[in-house]
């Protein structure tokens, strides 16, 4: 992979540290797929892809994994050719599993970062309380569903967030099990209402996503992780 232009922003040492970090995503649908797609054209070159779901037609509004070809294939599958397309040398683990409370110890391993782009609450909150409690990095997405305004996604403490209902749920349970911080990325915007089923629109998505691979690179050059 050229990462002339990379470089020309941010320098060869920075370029080197991306290039070590191994990153483990959970999760690769609307948010996490972004995340994989622009954390490898950014450098990083190590990365574990977990979900268990297959690409199907609604999912064609806001997924980068999604288009007709692809319908019914593993969503893990799909997003390693694409990822292998970008960078043919890149190291891609992938596991078609649904991460929760009785396998989240086997699948995570060593890792530098964990993405937590995880829709279920129960699995969700599987994966933050393990990789807490076993000081294992971890940034998760909040809610990016049920909008359809200007996108305004941003870093910060879960314990800080507001008008998000996901956040809310899993902030409780944090208390619960005395976790006292977990980086998000949320957004201040209202969600409306839209029944059973959380509405969802292109951008929404995607902009949280690129918004968390922001996040892990500046961590990286800042030596955060």
């Amino acid at each position: 992979m050229d990462k002339s232009r990379i470089e020309l922003l941010i320098g060869k040492e920075n370029i080197e540290k991306i290039a070590k970090k191994h990153i483990t995503i959970v999760g690769v649908g609307g948010v996490g797929g972004y995340v994989a797609i622009m954390l490898v054209r950014a450098g990083i070159e190590h990365l574990k892809l977990i979900d268990f779901d297959n690409v199907s037609s609604s999912n064609l509004n806001r997924q980068v994994v999604a288009e007709v070809g692809t319908i019914g294939k593993a969503k893990v599958d799909v997003l390693k050719d694409m990822l292998l397309k970008i960078n043919e040398n890149a190291d891609i683990e992938i596991i078609n599993d649904k991460i929760c409370e009785e396998n989240v110890s086997n699948h995570i391993g060593k890792t530098d970062i964990v993405v937590d782009a995880i829709d279920s609450v129960k699995d969700k909150l599987a994966l933050i309380i393990y990789c807490k409690k076993n000081n294992i990095n971890i940034i998760s997405a909040m809610g990016a569903g049920n909008r359809y305004d200007i996108p305004n996604f941003y870093l910060t403490d879960i314990y800080k967030t507001h008008d998000d209902g996901l956040a809310k749920i899993i902030r409780k349970k944090l208390r619960e099990n005395g976790i006292k911080k977990l980086d998000v990325v949320t957004t201040d915007s209202k969600p409306i209402k839209c029944g059973s089923v959380i509405g969802s629109i292109s951008y929404y998505p995607a902009v949280c996503g690129c918004t968390i691979s922001a996040v892990v690179i500046n961590k990286i050059i800042k030596e955060e992780i």
